[in-house]
């Protein structure tokens, strides 16, 4: 699981990755205004698991490589040039572009319906409205 907090100009947005099963599934937490450290520990260690679990998603699949010892001195370069990178991985944007269209699709199908359902109550009215007129009421 990686959380990276990065400024897209309005707000500071967390993009929380998670690699299980070899299907990466990403999430956006906007944060609002520049967040304390206590802020961010308090989401970690309390809110993280609930919206992970809130948000589902099916993910999108990757191939993992095999995890293999890795020199110490290796380790500490690789985390100083991962802490100077302000940039969101490809895979996450495409991940989270995934679940934004899969929102997309199904909130246009809810409007679809319930426009039909309203164009459909409209008929009947008139319809209605025929009939009784036509009874001479």
């Amino acid at each position: 699981m990686k959380l990276t907090i990065s400024y897209n100009g309005q707000f500071y947005v967390g993009i929380i990755e998670v690699v299980s099963q070899n299907t990466l599934k990403a999430y956006r937490y906007i944060f609002g205004a520049e967040p304390k450290e206590q802020e961010i520990m308090d989401f970690v260690n309390k809110d993280l698991l609930r919206f992970i679990e809130r948000h589902d998603q099916k993910g999108i699949t990757i191939q993992q490589d095999a995890p293999r010892k890795v020199n110490p001195k290796r380790l500490q370069r690789m985390v100083a040039k991962e802490m100077k990178q302000s940039g969101i991985s490809t895979k996450a944007q495409e991940a989270i572009k995934e679940e934004y269209a899969q929102r997309k699709k199904e909130k246009s199908g809810k409007t679809k319906q319930i426009k039909d359902e309203l164009k459909q109550f409209k008929r009947d009215l008139k319809i209605q409205k025929a009939k009784n007129k036509h009874k001479g009421k």
